[in-house]
């Protein structure tokens, strides 16, 4: 796969990058219903196969499942160099599995050192702020201070922020260097276009953003009949996207989406990935995948590339949804 360099750091991630996300499993209120190990395990080892070079996770994923899971399948992984791993703090969770965010210095040097003996890694290629303090408060500082003492110390080689805003990466960069953002980007989900982007651009901050697929939606698997039935454990249950009258406009932008791959021999959520890495500050997109099968229908997007007209056809569709 083609790779780009990641803000200002010597990571030449590939385009695609695989999420994972779903594979903390269930039993946690963020979590995607139950998930096998070893679908998790072979999904992973099927993207590196394809020439993905770097895995994000965050210890909040599954109650530190995840990362675990990451580490398993990383053991079992002989054939070529280890990938990339990026992980991400201020996300705890107590005994009953309750998430709170939490931006101590205290906290997050006890995130990370949590995170390394999950991840069995001497160093994390990417540390991430998961989320800014809901009240714009000092926490911010305090927690990007931390993560930049843990970068000089060598216990991450890099550090990045995730669903920041201009403002709030304004703040961390009077304190030290941003090396990445992580947003929400897709076609259903385009606020970030506006303001953000430009700045990451301008600036030279690497952008990987998630939910290109719109947690699944965009994909091309998801039906009425599949969204009615996502059981409780699974977040996507509780979305306004997947529940009407939304869930019918985003079937028909995934119609559009098919019709743009039938012509190219892609899927629907290839396309939409596609579309999302059209977007020159866009350094690397996360696709999740919960088994080898699923790896196989999305990782191919980083190859694609679409057409002026091509882009014009699927947001006319896009324009539906992100208007509504």
């Amino acid at each position: 796969m083609q790779t780009r360099k990641l803000g200002n750091s010597d990571l030449n991630i590939t385009r695609v990058g695989f999420g994972a996300w779903a594979i903390g499993g269930g039993g946690w209120e963020f979590g995607w219903g139950n998930q096998e190990d070893q679908d998790s395990v072979a999904a992973i080892k099927r993207a590196l196969e394809l020439g993905v070079n770097w895995i994000d996770t965050a210890a909040v994923y599954g109650t530190g499942h995840s990362e675990e899971i990451v580490a398993k399948a990383l053991e079992e992984w002989h054939p070529g160099a280890r990938p990339y791993i990026f992980t991400k703090c201020s996300m705890v969770w107590d005994e009953q599995r309750k998430v709170r965010t939490e931006y101590s210095a205290d906290s997050i040097r006890r995130e990370c050192e949590a995170s390394l003996r999950r991840l069995q890694v001497s160093a994390i290629d990417l540390y991430q702020m998961h989320w800014p303090p809901a009240d714009n408060g000092a926490g911010l500082e305090e927690a990007w201070q931390t993560m930049a003492t843990l970068q000089k110390e060598g216990k991450v080689r890099w550090i990045g922020v995730s669903n920041f805003n201009v403002e709030q990466l304004k703040r961390a960069e009077r304190i030290a260097p941003v090396t990445s953002l992580q947003p929400p980007y897709s076609l259903i989900r385009r606020q970030i276009e506006g303001e953000i982007l430009p700045y990451c651009e301008k600036q030279g901050i690497g952008v990987i953003s998630y939910s290109p697929m719109a947690s699944g939606l965009l994909s091309g698997a998801m039906t009425r009949e599949r969204a009615a039935a996502l059981p409780a454990n699974d977040f996507r249950s509780r979305g306004a996207e997947f529940k009407e009258p939304r869930l019918s406009k985003n079937i028909e932008l995934v119609e559009r989406l098919r019709q743009v791959g039938q012509r190219l021999g892609r899927s629907p959520g290839e396309i939409a990935i596609a579309w999302v890495l059209r977007h020159p500050a866009i350094t690397g997109v996360i696709v999740g995948a919960r088994n080898a099968k699923q790896v196989e229908g999305v990782m191919g997007a980083a190859d694609v590339t679409l057409t002026k007209q091509e882009i014009a056809e699927i947001e006319g569709a896009a324009t539906i949804a992100a208007t509504r």
